[in-house]
């Protein structure tokens, strides 16, 4: 299975991450679908070359047309965010039946705070990061889908019932 694979290798490289989006809104108990897995990365040269072996190991590729590596160059990835709008930079396996990994390039939550609030959840036996559920609420406010607006909803009622998960470690 792509995430017990991608969350193990993640884990092993020691890549600092928090999961955001659809599968972090469904560990925290939200049921609904997904068809990918949306990251924060702490941006840093150390961290993002341990990413780059695990989507290697992966054969993860970026949807668009450009090298891996790319992705250091922060003059190419704003001029990517200023002319073409890209929210997050797409990466893909060869296998159609896996999901598109993104990690979001302008995210309304910065990573550190984002990592110092986060929850570590268990996959399988690896931890995981998890963003917490405020972080989630923040990073879903404001962009006019209606899946954003009903997981605002259904993690509000989470927290509403007290039913989320302890209390963040910002551990990996």
């Amino acid at each position: 299975m792509f995430y017990a694979k991608f969350f193990k290798a993640l884990h092993e490289e020691g890549v600092r991450y928090v999961l955001v989006g659809g599968v972090a809104v469904n560990l925290h108990g939200v049921e609904r679908a997904t068809g990918d897995v949306d990251l924060l990365l702490a941006l840093d040269g150390e961290n993002l070359g341990r990413f780059y072996r695990v989507a290697r190991q992966l054969a993860l590729k970026p949807v668009v047309p450009v090298k891996l590596e790319d992705f250091s160059d922060a003059a190419k990835v704003e001029s990517w965010i200023r002319e073409k709008h890209m929210l997050a930079f797409a990466l893909r396996s060869g296998d159609r039946l896996d999901p598109t990994v993104d990690i979001l390039v302008q995210p309304a939550v910065a990573f550190d705070e984002a990592h110092a609030r986060a929850v570590s959840m268990d996959l399988g036996g690896t931890p995981i990061t998890v963003a917490a559920i405020e972080d989630l609420i923040r990073l879903k406010t404001g962009t006019g889908r209606e899946k954003d607006r009903g997981d605002i909803d259904a993690l509000k009622r989470v927290l509403d019932l007290g039913l989320e998960k302890p209390q963040p470690d910002g551990t990996d």
